[in-house]
């Protein structure tokens, strides 16, 4: 095997991600056609999100358990085919009943991809350059988040709402063929994972969860991923009640300066995290910290209705910090976790990150009518000084003993297999 492989995995893995997220961010793109051929309701095309949404949450926990005990390369190329498979029947759907069946099992499918993904390239990059891996592969994620939604519009304009899916489903599957040839576990992480059967499903969640560092970035992710959401769903509606923008306007602004400095806080986050980190992985929480306190005053702007120019740069700035802070979340759980617990970690804390994200998009909505979404968006501010105020108490208090008993555990699996 190259000695490249590892940057070719992480390549590859990207284009897969960029699907991933394509494939799931396509369908609101036609919502006006499936509108005018099912007269859908408003709330069946909100549903559509909700049941994805939902039903990826149920299923990343049991997913990641899974991929701690499979193949991780193997989990990769089932997730793939499973969902392009219920992509193109997504485009074969002939009612609203069936749009939201497969959107269901688009969310089941797709839970599996994230956790083996990311564990596949943790076991392939140590610390030194794990975190820039990472970065690069949650970048392909953005990429696919802005490619899907405008290929799936373009195509639907000219050739139908449905063809857009056909491609994105048909396209899955070659490269899913692809995917079965060149993925591979990485072979010292297989072995021991043979040698060392993964602890039972409840065992493992538990022993998560006694690892204070870990719980710390559970639950700054959550808070974290709360604004987040918030901010996907309801910015571009701020921009056309506020600046009078028309939807397609709108829904430009609302997205690029945040995936915009999104990418550009992953890629620079991910080599930012490995360079500062360097022998001490517990320089990646401070340099997190660090992020989220100076992400958090941006967002303070939208209580005063600047012009759209300085409110654009707010955002730009708080993406780029906030991801860019973010960015070491992974990385970590897999400083502080042996391999055989971090698919199991990351699939909680997506289902984690959704729930919490799912319950702000709808309490946003509630207080919209209170404060106006001016407010809803300066209090993510507060979310995001709390998330400081936890990764400030962690790297503090918890993470430099946490790190040394991961380290004693990596000491005495060394004793046991030379």
């Amino acid at each position: 095997m190259s000695a490249n492989y590892k940057w070719q995995l992480v390549g590859f893995l990207f284009c897969i991600g960029a699907l991933n997220y394509g494939d799931r961010t396509a369908i609101s793109s036609v919502f006006p056609l499936l509108r005018t051929q099912f007269n859908a309701t408003d709330v069946e095309l909100g549903a559509i999100g909700t049941l994805f949404l939902w039903c990826y949450a149920i299923a990343s926990p049991i997913a990641g358990s899974l991929a701690d005990r499979v193949s991780r390369s193997r989990a990769i190329v089932i997730s793939l085919v499973g969902w392009s498979v219920i992509t193109l029947l997504t485009g074969l759907a002939t009612s609203m009943t069936q749009i939201l069946i497969t959107r269901a099992l688009l969310g089941f499918a797709e839970a599996a991809y994230l956790p083996a993904a990311i564990a596949l390239i943790a076991d392939y990059h140590s610390s030194k350059t794990r975190a820039t891996a990472i970065g690069l592969h949650t970048a392909g994620l953005t990429f696919g988040l802005v490619a899907g939604g405008a290929g799936a519009g373009y195509l639907a304009e000219h050739f139908g709402w449905r063809f857009g899916f056909m491609i994105l489903g048909a396209g899955g599957l070659v490269l899913a063929a692809f995917a079965h040839w060149f993925l591979r576990d990485q072979s010292s992480a297989a072995e021991r994972a043979r040698a060392e059967p993964p602890l039972p499903v409840f065992r493992s969640i538990a022993t998560l969860l006694t690892i204070p560092s870990v719980v710390i970035v559970f639950v700054e992710a959550m808070i974290v991923a709360v604004g987040t959401w918030i901010f996907l769903n309801w910015l571009p509606l701020y921009f056309t009640e506020t600046y009078k923008m028309s939807l397609a306007a709108a829904g430009f602004t609302g997205t690029f300066m945040l995936q915009g400095a999104a990418t550009i806080g992953l890629i620079s986050g991910g080599y930012l995290s490995d360079a500062v980190a360097g022998s001490q992985p517990r320089r990646r929480m401070l340099l997190q910290t660090i992020c989220y306190w100076l992400a958090a005053p941006f967002l303070l702007a939208f209580l005063y209705e600047p012009r759209l120019a300085i409110l654009n740069a707010s955002i730009f700035c708080f993406s780029l910090f906030g991801r860019t802070g973010s960015t070491n979340e992974t990385p970590l759980l897999c400083d502080l976790l042996a391999p055989k617990l971090r698919s199991t970690a990351i699939g909680l804390m997506n289902a984690a990150n959704c729930f919490a994200g799912g319950l702000g998009v709808i309490l946003a909505g509630v207080f919209k009518s209170t404060f106006g979404l001016g407010g809803v968006f300066g209090g993510i501010s507060a979310l995001m000084v709390a998330g400081a105020i936890l990764t400030t108490l962690g790297y503090a208090v918890f993470l430099k003993r946490d790190l040394a008993r991961r380290e004693k555990e990596i000491e005495a699996t060394a004793l046991s297999y030379p």
